[in-house]
């Protein structure tokens, strides 16, 4: 089984809906069983929230569910999951960072706007500030490179 850790700042907007959007993905392809999907944020800015309103309703609108209560990326994370998908280089700093010095750990944190097949910078906007284009935003540049990761991975794990 492949352990998936979607990463960003709070864990209320951009990473529960990459966690939603890869599980959708990933059932439609019935490949559930083969997946521990979750998400975390790099700070503790949220712990327990649920995600946020304006993200619920783009997921709502999209058929994405969303079941998450925001929680902070441990250390633990680092050794439990596969890959830690970062969604912007802020967060894939201070994931690195948490990473620096562990054998190993480094290979698995990636960026997010790697696997974007119209990939114009390296960061997944954060939608929070903003109003609600920028969530659907999200939700299209999350969509999109979340079907290139099961791509990508099905392709190397032989699923």
């Amino acid at each position: 089984m492949l352990r998936i850790l979607f990463v960003c700042l709070g864990n209320i907007c951009r990473s529960p809906m990459a966690e939603g959007t890869f599980k959708k993905h990933v059932s439609e392809r019935e490949l559930a069983s083969a997946f521990e999907i979750d998400s975390a944020g790099t700070s503790a800015f949220h712990i327990g929230s649920n995600p946020d309103e304006r993200m619920c309703a783009t997921a709502l609108k999209n058929a994405v569910s969303l079941a998450h209560k925001a929680r902070q990326l441990k250390d633990t994370d680092l050794e439990t999951f596969d890959y830690i998908i970062a969604m912007d280089r802020s967060n894939f700093q201070n994931i690195k960072s948490l990473a620096s010095g562990k054998e190993g750990l480094l290979e698995k944190v990636l960026l997010m706007r790697s696997f974007d097949t119209n990939h114009t910078c390296d960061d997944v906007p954060d939608p929070y500030l903003g109003g609600l284009e920028g969530f659907q935003e999200v939700f299209t540049i999350v969509d999109r490179c979340t079907a290139q990761f099961l791509d990508f991975l099905v392709k190397k794990h032989h699923l």
